[in-house]
Parts: structure tokens; C-alpha cells; sequence
């Protein structure tokens, strides 16, 4: 995906989706496609809730389906939907790298772990969507990846304070499930939950 279309929602919205300081949005804080006209149209009650799926699909980088998917789990059993959607989404291999500081970008995380470089307890793990649980291990390894391993080393993040994370082994624990106040994502996830239940 290119940069320009990748930040083309953070333009709309008017702030990066990702907290990028590099983003587009942050020189021109309004949509593509023309000069800045004063005020924003207010959005009506259809519009935000499509923008608040459309935000968190992008944090995450997943596809309509995969997100519709993760929903469709979240409301059987027991518990509330919008945090269970929440840990469908955060505790995905490719999330949990990026959000372990493995990787710079979530779009580099999905192409770490799609191209093998990425194991969990010592296996290779190529699927973006496996879920992790409370306990298992991520890591890339030196000697099979030492490019990506290096550049892993030089990402600066804040690793949030379910995730044990050691940079030098390039490795990273799942200490817990996360919280929905954890939550990294400028979203309010029932206005999720209420698009996908009209």
C-alpha cells in the first residue's frame, strides 16, 4: 500500500490515525482533494459510526471481512462485545509485533510475519490474524533475520505495560490480556459494535 493512500483516512479525519508526526495530516489537516473550506460539515449519526469503523480498521490494518469476522466472534459468549472485539483485534500476531516495538509500522509487522521472520514460542508463526495468549513468547531471530532483527532494535515506541518486551533478544511476552482502556486507538469501539449491529 502506498504512503499517500495509506494516510488518506488520517487526512480526513484530521490527525493520524497511527500518532505519526510525519503524516500528511499534519501539515493539511483536512480531506484530499482541494484547499482547507472552514468548517467541516457535521457528520450525522450514520457517518461517525462509519468513520469509527473505518479508523479502527485502518489502525489495524485489516481487511472489511477480517474486521466483520472479529465482530461476529466478539458477540457470542459470554462478556462485552466492544472489549472482546478490542482483544480479537490487539492480540493478532502482527499487532502484537508492532505494538511490542518489533516493528516500525503495523504494515511492517504484517510483512515480518507473512515472509516468516517471526516466531512465537520458538515456531514460525506465518499467519497475520493468530491470535496470541497470556504467556506465549515472540521473537525474530537473529542469526535467521539479522536485518530485521537490527532495525527491530531501533524502533521507539511506548510498549504497553501488558507486554514484556526485551529489544537486545528481540523478544516479546504476552503478560496478560489487555484492557479496554489500553486501548491505543482514538476509537470508541461500541460505535463499532453499533455499525455492525444496525
Amino acid at each position: 500500500m502506498k504512503d499517500r493512500a495509506k494516510h488518506k483516512l488520517c487526512r480526513r479525519i484530521g490527525s493520524c490515525v497511527w500518532g505519526n508526526p510525519k503524516c500528511p495530516s499534519a501539515k493539511r489537516p483536512y480531506p484530499a482533494g482541494g484547499a482547507p473550506r472552514g468548517r467541516q460539515r457535521k457528520l450525522s449519526t450514520y457517518g461517525e459510526l462509519l468513520r469509527a469503523k473505518q479508523t479502527l480498521r485502518a489502525f489495524y490494518a485489516v481487511s472489511e471481512k477480517q474486521l466483520r469476522l472479529a465482530y461476529q466472534k466478539a458477540k457470542k459468549g459470554e462478556g462485552q462485545a466492544n472489549e472482546k472485539l478490542f482483544r480479537n483485534l490487539e492480540l493478532r500476531l502482527d499487532a502484537f509485533v508492532y505494538r511490542a516495538g518489533l516493528a516500525p509500522t503495523i504494515f511492517a509487522a504484517k510483512q515480518y510475519v507473512n515472509h516468516r521472520h517471526v516466531r512465537v514460542d520458538g515456531k514460525i508463526v506465518d499467519r497475520s490474524s493468530y491470535k496470541l495468549k497470556p504467556g506465549q513468547t515472540v521473537s525474530i531471530s537473529a542469526e535467521k533475520s539479522p536485518a530485521i532483527a537490527e532495525a527491530a532494535k531501533n524502533v521507539n515506541c511506548e510498549v504497553p505495560s501488558y507486554i514484556e518486551s526485551d529489544k537486545e533478544q528481540c523478544k516479546a511476552t504476552l503478560v496478560r490480556d489487555p484492557m479496554l482502556e489500553e486501548m491505543p486507538c482514538d476509537v470508541e469501539i461500541m460505535r463499532v459494535i453499533e455499525y455492525y449491529a444496525r
